[in-house]
């Protein structure tokens, strides 16, 4: 223990080694140790001092994620996670000992992906071809420009680009869920008409983000998917499958 805490990393099934010459956050890189407490053992550091949500140190809690992620299951913490002390790390995870085995089997063999879909931004000319509103708006404008009317335009182009992505949104879901293991909702993120994760099986990532990169290339014109992992599998923590959510929300 240290003044400044405990930092926790994650939980992993007990006699899982630490991945060689792993380092934790801070500067210099903390020193990493396990705590045991019966089948499950939590990955710590000392805390640094004034820890600050630094590249460096964010990278650095992701690599070793994904390192552990590597030798056997994880329930991976949330960046900035500090107990304040060795003793408050155990009675959490001997109070918390079965709900953490039951999240370590449903995540074996398993990473996240996590999908934002986005209005497409330079599809202008479909949005025109294929929505009669602003067509006939534009239309107007061209024959009676003024601000009001322009105004007018703008909001029907947003709106149609907004409802367009969407409906991807809705797609993406029907063609990419009979893949995944579990679907979660992510946070409402501004301009994101879907923001989701898929537990995904490790050996089947790749054909994964093949497929997702395959619907947004024959969907550009409706909608830009951004598309990110394998990642530490944070919101699968609980064993219970996730919500399928709908797009939009």
């Amino acid at each position: 223990m240290t003044p400044t805490g405990v930092y926790v990393y994650a939980i992993v099934p007990t006699g899982e080694p630490l991945p060689r010459e792993a380092v934790g956050v801070g500067s210099p890189p903390a020193a990493l140790r396990l705590i045991d407490e019966g089948p499950v053992t939590a990955v710590v550091s000392d805390a640094p001092p004034q820890l600050r949500a630094r590249r460096r140190d964010l990278m650095a809690h992701q690599d070793l994620l994904m390192r552990l992620s590597d030798i056997g299951p994880v329930l991976p913490m949330r960046f900035g996670m500090i107990a304040a002390d060795e003793d408050t790390v155990r009675r959490e995870l001997a109070g918390s000992r079965q709900g953490h085995l039951a999240s370590l089997r449903h995540l074996t063999d398993g990473v996240e992906i996590n999908l934002k879909a986005l209005p497409a931004q330079d599809a202008l000319a479909a949005v025109v071809a294929e929505e009669s509103q602003v067509r006939r708006l534009r239309d107007e404008v061209r024959r009676r420009p003024g601000y009001e009317a322009s105004v007018r335009l703008g909001e029907a182009i947003a709106t149609a680009l907004s409802r367009r992505a969407a409906d991807a949104g809705k797609k993406i879901l029907r063609t990419l869920t009979p893949m995944a293991r579990a679907v979660a909702a992510g946070p409402e993120v501004h301009g994101c008409a879907l923001n989701v994760s898929f537990l995904i099986d490790r050996h089947d990532s790749d054909r994964f983000r093949r497929e997702a990169q395959s619907f947004a290339d024959t969907h550009r014109t409706q909608v830009e998917l951004r598309i990110a992992g394998p990642l530490p599998c944070y919101s699968f923590v609980s064993p219970q499958p996730a919500r399928t959510p709908a797009a939009g929300t």
